[in-house]
């Protein structure tokens, strides 16, 4: 038994008996205990799903880590301890029953933890307030800090094994687009198509889904997300289609515009003015701009085009473990966009009652500049 403070947890050994060395995920969790030494923690608890498989490889549904200068700790259920002694290999598994205010603060302090990390923006509110009030009965005196984005800051920055899955999911979500776009008719439902392109993805990945599949038409495409109805598609309407196939754990996101039949006047000139500020910002993002200065370079186009409020959502956002993560390309953003980075770029125009238009595609700062992963063809035309 593995005996942690006056709590015994079940020890769970790989099954060669010896800890296996994993080079990335140890790389990873040095560069974590150097940014929580920084901030004067003594460990860190992670609770947020990508951000634990990040930094273990486990990618079951429940569990936590702890890391401290000297341990890596896995902490998880009965349905999960052998998936976990094989995905985390290098952590030292133990097996959990009660909720975490039961079991956290006898094992942090049976390490001798005095000040701990948790992330704020996952950890409940009253789980916080039930843990603080059996840490502040304890003599030991253990205190909580609440932290943000420690590892989604390193998240932020892809390895090559990350960038080539993300490539992967994008390949599948090309040909998924190509597929339904062949296909795509007058009278068609959008959940009927929604549910035609979700068995095409799993198909090609086992994997399926980064996000529910999206498909828009007429006034719905004025709705940024939008949940596939019963609606029909009706001929020259607007057609907004967001997808995204997951591989390795890792996203891709591809958003187009299409119309079935001939698109009138106004459609043909939203397209263009949404497609220029795409290409524009391409074009200009460079490495070392903030997110609110890549936003800016599209958001230009459209509001000189005259449809100054009709681009509500930001520029992009990251793509990783999560379909959304750093960096934030927005009005707001600050994040400094460096390479190694993965992230969308998709400006839109929306119109209520009228419908919308979206081009979104993803991209990696490469030499200094984004590189188009998505090759899905985005020029469009009558038919």
């Amino acid at each position: 038994m593995l005996t942690v403070g006056t709590a015994r947890f079940p020890p769970l050994r790989n099954r060669d008996g010896m800890a296996v060395l994993n080079q990335r995920n140890d790389n990873r969790i040095q560069r974590l205990r150097q940014a929580l030494d920084e901030k004067g923690l003594d460990g860190l608890l992670v609770s947020q799903p990508e951000n634990r498989r990040y930094l273990s490889g486990f990618d079951g549904s429940a569990g936590f880590l702890l890391i401290t200068a000297k341990d890596t700790i896995l902490a998880t259920d009965f349905r999960y301890t052998e998936r976990a002694r094989g995905q985390a290999p290098d952590y030292e598994v133990v097996q959990i029953k009660a909720d975490m205010a039961e079991w956290l603060p006898e094992l942090a302090t049976g390490l001798g933890l005095r000040t701990l990390g948790f992330e704020a923006e996952d950890i409940t509110f009253a789980t916080y307030r039930k843990l603080t009030g059996i840490l502040d009965k304890a003599a030991d005196g253990l205190k909580l800090s609440a932290t943000d984005g420690l590892v989604e800051s390193l998240r932020a920055v892809k390895e090559p094994a990350e960038l080539e899955l993300i490539v992967q999911a994008s390949e599948i979500t090309d040909c998924a687009f190509e597929y339904i776009q062949d296909r795509i008719k007058v009278g068609d439902r959008e959940s009927e198509l929604a549910w035609e392109l979700e068995k095409f993805m799993r198909q090609q990945s086992g994997e399926g889904l980064a996000f529910e599949v999206m498909i828009a038409a007429g006034p719905n495409a004025a709705l940024p997300h939008f949940n596939p109805s019963l609606r029909a598609i009706n001929n020259g309407e607007p057609v907004v289609i967001d997808i995204g196939a997951r591989q390795g754990g890792y996203c891709s996101d591809l958003s187009r515009t299409i119309w079935v039949g001939a698109a009138d006047e106004k459609l043909k000139k939203v397209y263009d003015i949404v497609l220029g500020a795409q290409l524009t910002a391409l074009a200009i993002i460079k490495e070392g701009m903030t997110g609110g200065e890549a936003d800016g370079l599209a958001r230009a186009v459209i509001e000189e085009a005259g449809y100054d409020g009709a681009f509500g959502h930001g520029l992009g956002h990251g793509v990783g473990l999560a379909a959304h993560e750093l960096p934030r390309l927005g009005p707001r953003s600050t994040d400094r966009l460096v390479d190694g980075m993965v992230f969308t770029v998709e400006p839109g125009v929306y119109l209520s009652g009228w419908g919308g238009v979206r081009i979104e595609d993803v991209a990696v700062m490469e030499s200094g500049k984004p590189r188009v992963i998505t090759k899905a063809r985005k020029v469009y035309h009558d038919r």
